[in-house]
């Protein structure tokens, strides 16, 4: 049985050579794409996925290939299982003899993609996806004790770099001085086309979560001056929180830390948009770098973290 698996770099590299492998029962396909993609429509609009009950639903959270990819699942024989990730990542298997084996693997598969938790969507003939398995998949979350000693970095479960930075007030503030809150970081330009695609989403999330107190937005511009980006997202109705990197002109690729030193900007976004969501205790729970198509499926995952902020 013939079998092929795609795989794209997701911080702009281009596409790595495609390869095939012969399997005796396993046809299995994965992808593990960040990047822009385009809106796919729901045959049954409105309709939530883990009600839908029809395997022809497809996933919000994909972009294009990634919902190429849902299609060849369909075709697949069975048992076969679909698994998706926030932030893109996407696996599966086909014609394995044991529904749970399919499952099993295919969460396996896409786990091996990302650092993110990995869920079933769709198992044989049925979408058996969970919104709430979706808005809990950033968890378990890390009480003081166990944060206290992670590591500084940028990869899941570490403790973010303790950014200097100004309010949209103008007083200065640090990253760790909104520690207790849910931290939704975005590191942005009004030259980036990418970033402007994406911010009516932003926009539309930040109006739906901006009451929930447990939730700091923090957006932050890169390589322009501040008055530049505000007067840019204002003429466009953006009203988002704009922090001050700092940053003056296009040479300006560092950021200030708390403790008086600097920080290069393609350390934390080697690819702009770049977005970070912080636990209460400041450690990465979520990283996506290039713009992110649907930012409104991730409203339940921030209300989730909020909700259950250990104390």
């Amino acid at each position: 049985m013939y079998s092929e698996a795609i795989f794209e770099d997701g911080e702009g590299e281009g596409a790595k050579e495609n390869f095939a492998m012969t399997l005796r029962r396993l046809t299995f396909r994965i992808l593990y794409f960040f990047g822009a993609g385009l809106a796919f429509a729901i045959a049954a609009a409105g309709l939530p996925f883990a009600q839908a009950g029809h395997s022809d639903i497809a996933p919000q959270y994909l972009d294009e290939a990634g919902l190429a990819g849902y299609r060849e699942f369909l075709a697949g024989g069975h048992h076969r299982a679909f698994a998706i990730a926030p932030g893109g990542a996407w696996a599966w298997v086909s014609d394995v003899p044991d529904p749970d084996v399919a499952e099993s693997q295919a969460i396996q598969a896409c786990s091996g993609l990302t650092e993110q938790r990995c869920t079933t969507y769709a198992l044989d003939g049925q979408v058996v996806f969970s919104r709430s398995a979706w808005a809990g998949l950033w968890g378990p979350y890390a009480g003081a004790e166990s944060a206290a000693d992670r590591p500084v970095g940028t990869a899941r479960g570490t403790r973010f770099p303790n950014l200097a930075l100004s309010d949209p007030g103008g007083d200065p503030v640090k990253l760790s001085d909104l520690r207790g809150s849910i931290v939704f970081l975005h590191f942005w330009g009004s030259w980036c086309a990418p970033c402007q695609v994406e911010f009516p989403e932003l926009q539309g999330m930040y109006d739906n979560l901006k009451g929930d107190e447990g939730i700091a937005f923090v957006f932050v511009q890169s390589r322009e001056d501040i008055e530049r980006s505000r007067r840019w997202a204002r003429q466009r109705g953006f009203s988002m929180p704009f922090y001050d990197s700092g940053a003056r002109r296009p040479s300006d690729s560092a950021f200030a830390t708390a403790d008086g030193g600097t920080l290069e900007d393609r350390i934390v976004a080697p690819r702009f948009p770049a977005t970070y969501v912080l636990d209460s205790h400041g450690l990465v729970m979520f990283s996506h770098l290039g713009p992110l198509s649907h930012w409104g499926e991730y409203e339940s995952l921030l209300r989730h973290a909020s909700e259950h902020r250990p104390e």
